[in-house]
């Protein structure tokens, strides 16, 4: 989670976390360190490992509700189906 919180807030972020460990991270390649605190504020905002599940086996239900009405998907749910 901290991976991601820190890659939402800076995309070319170059960085390891020791022991999924927020006091742990090593800068790399002069990335500008990002403070703890927004980084623990970003992972907050962030779903759950159970609401990304939810979320992802919602939109293939209605994937699957639209293919069988010979409805257009969205490209969000046609991605579900291919990956």
């Amino acid at each position: 989670m901290i991976e991601k919180a820190i890659l939402k807030i800076n995309p070319n972020a170059k960085f390891s976390v020791n022991a999924d460990d927020i006091n742990q991270i090593t800068w790399f390649e002069e990335t500008t360190p990002i403070p703890k605190a927004d980084i623990e504020a970003k992972m907050a905002e962030l779903p759950t490992a159970e609401e990304e599940f939810t979320a992802r086996e919602n939109l293939k239900a209605s994937a699957k509700n639209k293919l069988i009405a010979g409805q257009p998907l969205t490209e969000e749910e046609a991605n579900t189906i291919i990956f």
